[in-house]
């Protein structure tokens, strides 16, 4: 019984990460890149890929 009590948080981690792989698809479907930290010139905030990684896309392209 006490394993599931570590089976548990390990679940869930899986879960998240597989969420994450999900947003950085569709930050490339909005061409753009995954950055860590903030988007710097010349890109633009469009979207997060994770807690602190933005998906960021140049301004002119």
């Amino acid at each position: 019984m006490r394993i599931l009590y570590l089976l548990f948080p390990l679940l869930l981690l899986l879960v998240q990460g597989a969420a994450a792989l999900g947003k950085e698809e569709k930050c490339l479907r909005k061409k753009g890149v995954c950055i860590f930290g903030g988007c710097r010139f010349p890109y633009k905030y469009v979207g997060s890929c994770s807690t602190f990684r933005h998906c960021c896309k140049l301004i002119w392209g």
